[in-house]
């Protein structure tokens, strides 16, 4: 099948270009959330600083290293959550982790998340899929955390 090969290279290239790309990386000066989440077993790491005014992400900057998969989604992550409503960000992080975990398809996920169809792939590697969702649990805690008035916490994938 010509016309899937060619759609793997697409999402393959989309992956590289958030991966490379320095537009979220970083970290938000005097961030109201600081979420650190780390992946003992293949040593991604992701800290997501994040600013909340009016309880909208303003700014969303991730900084970590790690693989392709972890590093582009949490660049995807970044960008479909700035001008979010905090519940609005947990929404697109629980409705992406549904996705990731086959209990619900990619077509139904916002249009803020086109680009996150791109790590649809990483269903068929199933110790991937944690690198995948990675960025998105960090954001969840913070989130959490937030609203218990806490401002730094920490994720770890089991």
């Amino acid at each position: 099948m010509e016309g899937d090969a060619e759609l793997q290279d697409l999402y393959r290239e989309v992956l590289l270009d958030y991966f490379r790309s320095t537009r979220h990386r970083g970290r938000v000066a005097s961030p109201d959330i600081e979420s650190q989440g780390i992946n003992p077993l293949c040593g991604d790491e992701v800290v997501l600083t994040v600013s909340v005014r009016g309880g909208v992400v303003e700014d969303c900057k991730i900084d970590g290293h790690g693989c392709v998969i972890s590093q582009s989604s949490a660049a995807m992550m970044s960008e479909a959550v700035k001008g979010q409503t905090l519940e609005e960000a947990s929404k697109l992080a629980e409705g992406f982790k549904r996705a990731m975990l086959g209990q619900s398809s990619f077509d139904d996920l916002p249009d803020v998340l086109d680009e996150a169809r791109a790590l649809e792939g990483v269903q068929k590697y199933p110790a991937r899929i944690k690198c995948a969702l990675l960025s998105w649990n960090t954001l969840l805690l913070g989130v959490r955390s937030h609203k218990e008035g806490k401002k730094e916490v920490q994720y770890q994938e089991k």
